[in-house]
């Protein structure tokens, strides 16, 4: 699963990026909307997570670079939403899609390009039904990226995230929505 905008190559997580995502996930600006940035070993656990969901879903969260320059600036894909989280949002959904992208690439408008490839591969290769996006209810960086790329804030659909914990501060998400117009 390779996909190309003008500006950027998504493609799978190879054992290589392990290095320059954990200067993406262990940076507290990148991951100011998490309960605390990742450490190295939570971010190679996660490069193996989105290999493994490549490996099971022929989909993942997708190592995503400029081109041509061939530098990692973040991570942009689609992936299989899992219990507990999924059960959290009315219709029990199948597909999130997520971004992350690193503070040296913000300001270029890189999310929602990728974000859009993204939700056009879910929707006309795969023939997803429906395909949503999570995120802190204060992160409105990434609500606006939702926004931007078509998905619609379904306010029914609040939780609090149960794999946050009960006194975080970014314990209650949103979720947006988007349906495969084709369907």
């Amino acid at each position: 699963m390779i996909i190309e905008t003008a500006r950027l190559l998504m493609r799978p997580f190879i054992d290589d990026d392990a290095e320059a995502l954990a200067a993406i996930n262990t940076n507290p600006a990148s991951t100011r909307y998490f309960p605390a940035p990742m450490t190295q070993a939570d971010s190679n656990a996660a490069v193996k997570r989105y290999q493994q969901g490549m490996a099971d879903n022929g989909f993942s969260f997708l190592a995503t670079e400029l081109k041509p320059e061939r530098q990692l600036i973040g991570i942009v894909g689609i992936s299989r939403l899992e219990a507990p989280v999924s059960a959290c949002i009315p219709g029990n959904p199948e597909v999130e899609i997520g971004w992350r992208i690193s503070p040296k690439a913000w300001g270029h408008d890189y999310a929602p390009e990728a974000a859009q490839a993204c939700l056009k591969y879910g929707f006309e290769t795969l023939n997803l039904p429906e395909i949503v996006a999570i995120t802190f209810e204060g992160n409105l960086p990434s609500r606006r990226v939702m926004e931007k790329i078509g998905m619609r804030h379904d306010p029914q659909a609040s939780f609090d995230h149960p794999k946050v914990p009960a006194d975080s501060p970014v314990k209650t998400h949103v979720t947006y929505r988007m349906a495969n117009p084709a369907r």
